[in-house]
């Protein structure tokens, strides 16, 4: 079974230092549901950032991100993005210094899937590879049903824009920089995450500190 750890400055630097492995899944502390800017104070902010600072966000910014991204904010399991059917049928990818994760937004927590850092593959240009976040949004088109194939992936790219438009609306309250890629190896990425043929990496996010 795997174990839960609360991350912590502490975990991130040993992980860094090799002593994570994997099956160190972490538990997220609890995200900021209130405050923030006026929604048109953030559309005022929102923009696409070029130019990462390598600074790592705090275990708050983090747990806010994904919970703004696509949490749970309703005791029905709904969440904050919607999603055709409600299929749910997204997963975001958290790519750090300490490997790859997945989002259980059920959970709060993030379950690894890889020990390595492999943010490299999810930002081919070299501008985005310094953010210390990389989210790579990967919908599992089994989810979505009998559609034809060319109407699944058109279902799971609407609804990956809901996603990435959150991020970008959480970044810009929050004072962070985004920005929202196709640029993504998704042939040597894909392998990595141990995804199946039916999912498909859509789109990724890098999300950082302004560069000064």
């Amino acid at each position: 079974m795997k174990r839960v750890l609360h991350i912590t400055p502490l975990l991130l630097l040993s992980a860094i230092l090799g002593g994570s492995g994997l099956g160190q899944d972490v538990q997220l502390t609890a995200p900021t549901k209130s405050g923030g800017l006026p929604l048109l104070d953030a559309l005022a902010k929102r923009a696409t950032t070029r130019a990462f600072d390598s600074k790592d966000l705090s275990d708050r910014q983090l747990s806010t991100l994904l919970w703004a991204a696509f949490g749970v904010n309703r005791p029905d399991g709904k969440r904050t993005a919607p999603s055709a059917n409600n299929k749910q049928a997204t997963d975001i990818y958290v790519l750090l210094k300490t490997g790859a994760y997945v989002y259980d937004a059920h959970a709060n927590k993030l379950v690894q899937v890889l020990a390595d850092d492999v943010r490299s593959l999810g930002a081919t240009q070299t501008f985005a590879t310094n953010a210390p976040v990389i989210l790579a949004f990967v919908a599992d088109l089994s989810k979505l049903g009998n559609g034809n194939e060319e109407s699944k992936p058109n279902t799971a790219n609407v609804n990956v824009g809901y996603i990435s438009q959150n991020v970008y609306l959480y970044c810009a309250s929050e004072g962070l920089a985004t920005g929202a890629r196709g640029s993504v190896d998704r042939k040597a990425l894909g392998p990595r995450l141990k995804l199946r043929p039916d999912q498909l990496i859509v789109l990724a996010q890098s999300v950082g500190y302004p560069k000064p």
